[in-house]
């Protein structure tokens, strides 16, 4: 079996092509053999039975913490435009950065 034929089809040739990579040959084939190595450890375990095991993002619990959403006094109008280095119309003024 040729080394063409031999890889999983992902060519990195051709993808270093579309990234604009300027890759040498030995480049190339040093990072299909990793590419074709981790593409079969993918493929193992896909061939585990996984029935009964549900889907998991982390292997730790995690539970979002959230202060509970009560109403109370804000920041005075005032208070805040006395931090503002310029002021318009009651809003804070800033300098345009988009042409």
């Amino acid at each position: 079996m040729s080394e063409e034929t031999k890889h999983n089809g992902i060519d990195v040739a051709y993808v270093a092509n579309l990234a604009r990579m300027d890759l040498t040959e030995k480049e190339v084939a040093k990072f299909q053999s990793q590419l074709d190595q981790i593409v079969g450890y993918v493929e193992k375990i896909g061939e585990l039975d996984l029935s009964g095991i549900e889907p998991s993002t982390s292997v730790r619990s995690q539970v979002n913490v959230y202060r509970k959403d009560e109403v109370r006094e804000s920041l005075a109008h005032e208070k805040a435009m006395a931090n503002a280095p310029e002021e318009l119309n009651g809003l804070f003024k800033v300098p345009k950065i988009v042409e």
